[in-house]
């Protein structure tokens, strides 16, 4: 095991198609862990490994490697940039100290660019930024530094200016050791570092100049030396840099085109000289799960109590593999661990690093490092594992709730099972795809994040599990919700052979701001006092029955509250009144102004001058609301928000309408009504 502060944990991210996957591949060969190169394009990268990644040409799923570029021991997880499968992000970053972002120097900061940054804010996430495709017409280096900054409320600090730009691109000025790098292009060739031409000196001198005054603004020790006039050398920059870096105040920006292999060895020696090893980030917090009101720490060292967060789960020809961070503690093989969760312990098979579809087995796992293990037959994503002497529970990781569903049947009752149990594993794997039978026709309903979702799922029951099923058409997921207030009352009473039940209820229902969840609690008068028991019957009741609205779609954004109750102690209250609660929310409900609610996409359209009145006048007959028309990298940015049952089939009349010259992304944005 590697020293813990020779070790990086970072993820890369980026929107579709920047080029996160060309990164990695070049990060894996340049630090000699693969010998030859594959590219996404040709359904070759090491890294898009599954049948459905090398059709696509994305990445579909996080695939873990590690290898070591300057004594240091990198574990990285290449992401998705599909928004349909943005819960591979989610929780990759939950377990990574550091991540670098791919902007595209083209298109800038995309829509998944600022969702998966935004996922990166909420997890206090180091970042370093790296500009791609600087070759490309029409690339700015500039432009994205901007768009950083504005549009992502983050303060970009440049450490190096590219030489040229477009087919002229050829290098960079690194402004920490004021040197020329230069490329050839063959992936072969080492950078040849030089001095700064003399034309690029003045640019390259005002350049430094303003790095330093913005790591001023965000370190105390560079700023002091600054307003004192002093020398600020390279070892005062980098030591600045990876300060401000770790504690989030800035974002080292680097620049190249990985696909040209230009630029890649600078991006790694930023990797080892500003991101996080797990020594440098806070403690892991959690509570006591005997008590959760006693907060926990657990420090990245081996001699603390045993702390692992399960983040991800996937299946291994046919075996569960569970992907682990291990905050504290030493795990290894044949060890006996607490899952939290379930109170039960488990044993642990055999541990893993992977390398995508390979791996290798080790005897052991210390503080700071991602591994893979078997045997952990309970455990799904979010799962603390730990001691049973010494227990922490760590903060589970978020879920995203789908906004598509199918109906799904297998073709003959012999595939049935199989296609039970293939639905029983992948539902495992991926929290954000369920499976549910609808009570009203019998179908079995898989739900997802998207089409391409559902289409990727389907691929691998084919593939995986050999069942070919029947899909239906994808159908939108609504929720429900209430526009006013309103109070009703339910009796229930019933005579069951010799014993008498009743009890009435009043609730009041009351709308909430949207986003803000189903709130149930009683108001009932002090005098004459209820038994906490007949309480909480009425409350079961009222939970049941706001599980569902009127046109039987999930309900949310509502407050509930139990204003009344009645009962007679020898008529069994305890029973009478739970389903009265529940009958007096459901004519509360009916009569509040009941409304179906909907999934509302944000969807971003980047279209030539010419087929912009097209364009959004399909939007305007799909009920969209255009919010904003821009201009980036001489074409049209159309944002827009849209119901996503008027998105089904976009894709395709996108294509007919700008002569396949249009690009769209789309993603959730919220549950609700266009009027909203």
């Amino acid at each position: 095991m590697a020293k813990i502060d020779r070790v990086r944990n970072i993820g890369i991210v980026a929107h579709i198609d920047a080029g996160k996957t060309t990164v990695t591949e070049r990060f894996l060969y340049y630090s000699g862990k693969i010998h030859r190169h594959g590219e996404v394009h040709d359904g070759e990268a090491q890294m898009d490994w599954t049948e459905q990644e090398r059709k696509r040409g994305i990445t579909i799923t996080a695939a873990a490697t590690s290898f070591d570029w300057n004594k240091h021991d990198i574990h990285l997880i290449d992401t998705p940039g599909h928004v349909d499968f943005t819960i591979e992000v989610e929780r990759s970053l939950r377990v990574l100290d550091g991540v670098v972002v791919v902007f595209c120097a083209v298109g800038g900061v995309q829509p998944q660019s600022e969702t998966v940054w935004h996922q990166a804010d909420k997890f206090a996430v180091p970042r370093l930024a790296f500009i791609n495709e600087l070759d490309r017409v029409g690339a700015s280096f500039d432009g994205v530094v901007g768009e950083i900054a504005k549009r992502l409320g983050a303060l970009p600090a440049p450490i190096q200016i590219p030489i040229g730009a477009e087919d002229s691109f050829r290098g960079v000025i690194d402004l920490i050791a004021m040197k020329a790098i230069l490329f050839t292009g063959s992936i072969d060739d080492a950078p040849v570092v030089e001095d700064i031409p003399g034309d690029l000196a003045g640019p390259a001198g005002q350049a430094r100049d303003k790095l330093i005054e913005i790591l001023a603004d965000a370190d105390d020790e560079i700023a002091e030396k600054y307003l004192e006039g002093e020398e600020i050398g390279e070892k005062d920059l980098v030591a600045g840099l990876r300060r401000a870096c770790i504690a989030v105040k800035l974002v080292p920006v680097l620049c190249g085109t990985a696909l040209r292999n230009k630029g890649i060895q600078p991006l790694l020696d930023a990797v080892v000289s500003y991101l996080p090893s797990p020594a440098d980030i806070p403690p892991a917090h959690g509570v006591d799960p005997r008590d959760p009101s006693i907060a926990l720490t657990r420090a990245p060292r081996d001699k603390e109590p045993l702390a692992v967060l399960a983040f991800k789960v996937a299946m291994d020809e046919g075996r569960k593999m569970v992907f682990l961070r291990v905050f504290s503690g030493v795990l290894k093989p044949g060890m006996d661990v607490r899952n939290v969760r379930t109170g039960k312990n488990e044993r642990v098979a055999r541990l893993f690093v992977l390398h995508a579809n390979k791996r290798k087995r080790i005897d052991a796992a210390g503080a700071g490092t991602i591994v893979a293990a078997t045997g952990l037959k309970l455990t799904t994503t979010g799962d603390t594992l730990t001691s049973a002497d010494k227990p922490i529970m760590l903060e589970r990781i978020d879920t995203y709730e789908p906004v598509i569903s199918s109906a799904i049947e297998a073709q003959t009752n012999a595939e049935r099972e199989k296609l039970e149990f293939a639905l029983g594993k992948l539902s495992e794997e991926d929290p954000t795809f369920q499976v549910r039978e609808d009570e009203d026709t019998g179908q079995t309903l898989i739900s997802g994040m998207g089409e391409l979702h559902l289409e990727v799922v389907v691929d691998r029951i084919e593939k995986e599990y050999g069942v070919v099923p029947v899909v239906g058409k994808p159908q939108v997921v609504y929720r429900e919700t209430i526009k006013s207030q309103n109070q009703a009352t339910a009796e229930f009473e019933r005579e069951l052979k010799d014993e008498s039940i009743y009890g009435k209820a009043t609730c009041r229902v009351s709308p909430r701001d949207r986003g803000t969840g189903i709130e149930i609690r009683a108001e009932l008068p002090d005098e004459p006092p209820v038994a906490e028991a007949i309480v909480d019957a009425s409350l079961h009741g009222l939970r049941d029955a706001a599980q569902a609205g009127p046109d039987g779609y999930p309900l949310e954004d509502i407050e509930v509250v139990l204003t009344g109750l009645e009962y007679r102690v020898e008529a069994k209250p305890v029973v009478g009144v739970r389903p009265a609660a529940a009958e007096a929310f459901r004519r509360a409900v009916s009569s509040a102004a009941p409304v179906r609610l909907e999934p509302i996409m944000d969807v971003e359209v980047t279209v030539p001058e010419e087929f912009l009145g097209a364009i959004i006048g399909d939007l305007n007959q799909r009920q969209g609301q255009i919010n904003d028309v821009d201009v980036r990298s001489g074409k049209r940015i159309v944002q827009a928000r849209v119901g996503l049952r008027n998105m089904f089939g976009y894709s395709t009349r996108l294509r007919s309408l700008s002569e396949g010259r249009a690009t769209f992304s789309m993603q959730f944005a919220s549950y609700g009504t266009l009027d909203d």
